[in-house]
């Protein structure tokens, strides 16, 4: 399964906007990660899971989370996806906050689409 860079491709980059930069460092071409697509959940999707309750608290972090339901720290984003929820800055104290399990069915919802994608 990895990371979130496992299954991403790489594309060329040639935009005009980097012509400076690629000229100082003798590029003709930037190689970079091209942007993922990630799937929202649907409530169909969270259906088809179980889902831990969680009160954010002080100290709370995704990364954390991560690692005390899936092993990881690495796959935050799938809770701040699920959530929609991108950083912790748009949590407060005593927000709800669902980890869906099992980890590889929430992991596929948000890399492949959901239950009826």
């Amino acid at each position: 399964m990895g990371n979130r860079y496992t299954r991403r491709t790489i594309t060329e980059n040639r935009e005009d906007v980097y012509k400076e930069l690629m000229e100082a460092r003798g590029r003709k071409v930037i190689m970079q990660y091209a942007t993922p697509t990630v799937f929202h959940p649907s409530e169909e999707d969270f259906e088809e899971l179980e889902t831990v309750r969680h009160v954010w608290k002080v100290g709370d972090r995704f990364y954390k989370l991560s690692v005390q339901y899936y092993g990881d720290p690495s796959f935050w984003w799938i809770i701040a996806t699920f959530n929609q929820k991108p950083t912790e800055s748009d949590l407060k104290l005593g927000d709800e906050v669902f980890i869906p399990l099992p980890f590889d069915r929430a992991y596929r919802i948000v890399t492949e689409g959901g239950v009826n994608e």
